[in-house]
């Protein structure tokens, strides 16, 4: 791992090594241009002020889960269309709050899965919310919400779900979710509202980087920080061209039966690119990239983090791919979030 890549002899090296995408160089200098809606502000806008029409109706129900050092909490709160979402949070037991909050959003495939899976960020002393997957959970980790906004022919997961219009595309009410959990998570009583950062890998990351542009516009208390790893739906169309691999073969394969519709199913996919909520983000963000990474290519990482508006930095794995840092990363995590915690 390299940090500030552009200044390091490391980073010269690293050019020499195979890899499918762009050199680290040029990696670092990819700022494509947007492709962009131009009422991307305003169906944001609109479709948030839907969302608080409902009320959060945020619950936290103590459970035991065998962690005698943590008191875990099954949450359901109230995400798109008033849609009850589960999550969990967890919390150190000795802990008297209010206290800095981690609120974390989980891979494609993937549901809050068993609480086991998320102790490390509590160990560290901080409270841990983690938001379910709308429909998902049958992948890598298991789910409990099902998605009560299904719509039209799709393939595979969720990628190509609802895509014929922005209104009803899986990611609108998945990232209205997603900040919907930001409100949650400071709805409860040992959480300090004024100390949360958002964090995510993969579709995680995607789902971090649209909440980090749009809890801003509408919690009366940001997020003070963002973690995006490796992030999924950045810069999709060049994705599409580059790779073959699962979820953007989705993508790939309703494309190829759905004939000349290229154009406007990117003009719905241009609501939801990362790139374009990177460009509207100003929290500070520690982003990391695989560049073997054949799942989100780094050249489409690079995308999002090159047009991210605010301070920024890039943990650089160049022999990784879509696992990144792994262990390495989660101690970044940790460093990052201490310092952002110990700032406010």
């Amino acid at each position: 791992m390299i940090r500030d890549t552009s200044e390091t002899k490391e980073a010269k090296d690293f050019l020499k090594m195979p890899q499918f995408d762009l050199p680290l160089r040029e990696l670092e200098q990819y700022a494509p241009e947007r492709a962009e809606p131009t009422d991307f502000d305003a169906f944001w806008e609109k479709t948030l002020a839907e969302a608080a029409s409902f009320s959060l109706d945020a619950r936290f129900e103590e459970v035991e889960a065998g962690y005698t050092e943590l008191v875990t909490e099954d949450v359901t709160f109230a995400g798109y269309g008033g849609h009850p979402i589960k999550g969990w949070m967890l919390r150190p037991r000795s802990a008297s709050g209010p206290l800095p909050t981690v609120v974390t959003y989980i891979g494609y495939g993937g549901g809050r899965s068993l609480v086991g899976e998320w102790t490390a960020i509590p160990s560290t002393g901080v409270a841990h919310f983690v938001m379910d997957l709308r429909g998902q959970g049958a992948g890598h980790k298991s789910g409990d919400t099902p998605d009560q906004g299904v719509s039209g022919p799709h393939f595979g997961g969720h990628l190509t779900l609802g895509i014929d219009s922005p209104e009803t595309y899986y990611y609108r009410r998945l990232f209205t979710d997603a900040v919907r959990a930001v409100e949650a998570a400071q709805a409860h009583p040992f959480v300090d509202p004024a100390r949360v950062v958002i964090s995510g890998g993969s579709q995680g990351g995607a789902i971090a980087l649209a909440s980090a542009a749009l809890t801003p516009t509408v919690l009366q208390q940001a997020p003070l920080a963002a973690i995006v790893d490796v992030p999924f739906l950045s810069h999709i169309r060049r994705a599409t061209e580059i790779v073959d691999t699962a979820p953007y073969g989705e993508l790939v394969r309703y494309l190829g039966v759905q004939r000349g519709r290229e154009e406007e199913i990117f003009n719905t996919l241009g609501y939801f690119d990362g790139v374009n909520f990177a460009a509207r983000a100003t929290m500070p963000a520690l982003f990391s990239v695989g560049l073997l990474d054949d799942v989100c290519p780094p050249s489409c990482v690079y995308a999002a983090y090159n047009h991210y508006a605010g301070e920024k930095s890039m943990n650089v794995y160049p022999y990784n791919g879509h696992e990144n840092g792994g262990a390495v990363q989660l101690a970044e995590h940790i460093r990052f979030q201490r310092e952002i915690f110990a700032s406010a």
